[in-house]
C-alpha cells in the first residue's frame, strides 16, 4: 500500500464524515427551532464556536445571524470545513485513487457533491433546510454503505475506516459540546426546556430511538452524556469509535505508537464519570479528548503517510 493511496483513503473518509456531521451539527439547532415554544430561539454563534472557525467567520461576516452562520457552515467555499468544501475535498481525494474504490461509490460521491451545490440556496431557507440536510446525511450514509459492502477489506480499507472513526469521534464530542456551549440563554425562563436540547442532540446523532432502547428512561442530561461518550454498542459513541480505531490499528504494521496514543484516549474515557460533569467540566473534558484525537491523527500521519507536503487534500 503506497503512502499516497493510504493518505487519500484516510482523508476521503474524514471529509465524507465531516460533511455528514456538520449537517448533524446544524440539525441540533434546526431541531430546536421545531421543538421549542414560539418566542424562544437558540443562538447560532455556538455552531461556529464548536468548529473553531470564529476568526475566519468574522473576517467575512458582520454578525452571527442565522442566515450568515448557515451559509458559512453549509456552502462557503472560503471555509474548508463547510459541507460543500468537505465534499469537494472528498471528491478530489477519491478522484486520484479511483482504482481502489468501487465505481458506484465514486459516482455517488459525485452525485452528493452536485446535490450539495445545486440545492444550497434552497437549503439556506427555513422550509428547505431540513430536507436538504436530511439528503446530505442520507447520501453520506449511502456512500459509506457502498464502501463497506463492496470494497476489498484490505489495508486500504483499514485506512478508510481509521479516517471515518477518527473524524466521527471528534465530531460526536463537538455535537455534545453544542449544549455545553449554551445553545439557549442560561436563564430561569429557559431551563424548563433543558431536556428538549438533549433530545435534539440525540436526534442530531440519529440516536434518540437507540438511547431509549438502551437506557429505558426519559431523556436526561447525565444518561445522554453517558450514552454518547461511553456506549460500547452505539456506532456513533466516542467509545465505539475509539474501540474500532484500535481494531484497525492492530491490523496495520508499525502500529506501536498509534496504539499507545489510542490507549491514552481509552484511559481518559474510563477515568471520567461523564454523567456527573458540570457544564464547564464537560467542555474541558471535550477539549482534552479533542487534543488526544489530534495526537492520534498526528501519530498516524507520521507513521504511515508521506513526511513531505501531503498529496492528499487534507
Amino acid at each position: 500500500m503506497l503512502s499516497r493511496v493510504a493518505e487519500n483513503l484516510y482523508w476521503l473518509a474524514r471529509y465524507l464524515e465531516r460533511a455528514e456531521n456538520t449537517a448533524r451539527i446544524v440539525n441540533v439547532n434546526a431541531n430546536l427551532l421545531l421543538d421549542l415554544p414560539k418566542g424562544i430561539a437558540p443562538g447560532w454563534a455556538p455552531l461556529v464556536d464548536i468548529t473553531g472557525a470564529n476568526t475566519l467567520f468574522e473576517e467575512h461576516y458582520k454578525d452571527y445571524g442565522e442566515r450568515q452562520v448557515m451559509r458559512f457552515l453549509l456552502g462557503d467555499e472560503r471555509h474548508p470545513g463547510s459541507i460543500l468544501s468537505a465534499l469537494n475535498a472528498a471528491r478530489e481525494n477519491c478522484r486520484t485513487i479511483r482504482d481502489f474504490v468501487p465505481r458506484e461509490a465514486w459516482e455517488q460521491i459525485n452525485s452528493l457533491t452536485l446535490y450539495a451545490r445545486e440545492g444550497l440556496q434552497k437549503g439556506l431557507t427555513k422550509n428547505g433546510r431540513h430536507p436538504y440536510l436530511r439528503g446530505l446525511i442520507t447520501g453520506s450514509q449511502l456512500i459509506n454503505g457502498l464502501l463497506d459492502g463492496t470494497m476489498l477489506h484490505d489495508q486500504g480499507f483499514e485506512f478508510l475506516t481509521l479516517g471515518r472513526y477518527l473524524e466521527r469521534a471528534d465530531m460526536t464530542t463537538r455535537i455534545a459540546d453544542v449544549h455545553s456551549a449554551t445553545l439557549l440563554p442560561d436563564t430561569d425562563e429557559v431551563r424548563p426546556y433543558d431536556n428538549i436540547q438533549w433530545v435534539s442532540v440525540l436526534k442530531s446523532l440519529t440516536a434518540y430511538q437507540m438511547y431509549r432502547r438502551s437506557a429505558q428512561i426519559r431523556v436526561q442530561r447525565g444518561p445522554v452524556l453517558g450514552f454518547i461518550f461511553k456506549s460500547p454498542r452505539f456506532p456513533r459513541s466516542v467509545r465505539w469509535c475509539i474501540d474500532h480505531i484500535r481494531i484497525c490499528l492492530e491490523r496495520l504494521p508499525r502500529n506501536e505508537g498509534a496504539l499507545r496514543v489510542n490507549g491514552r484516549l481509552v484511559r481518559s474515557l474510563d477515568a471520567v464519570d461523564v454523567e456527573h460533569l458540570s457544564q464547564k467540566e464537560l467542555h474541558e473534558f471535550v477539549d482534552e479528548l479533542q487534543l488526544g484525537i489530534g495526537d492520534l491523527h498526528q501519530e498516524i500521519a507520521e507513521t504511515w503517510f508521506l513526511p513531505t507536503e501531503a498529496s492528499a487534500v487534507g
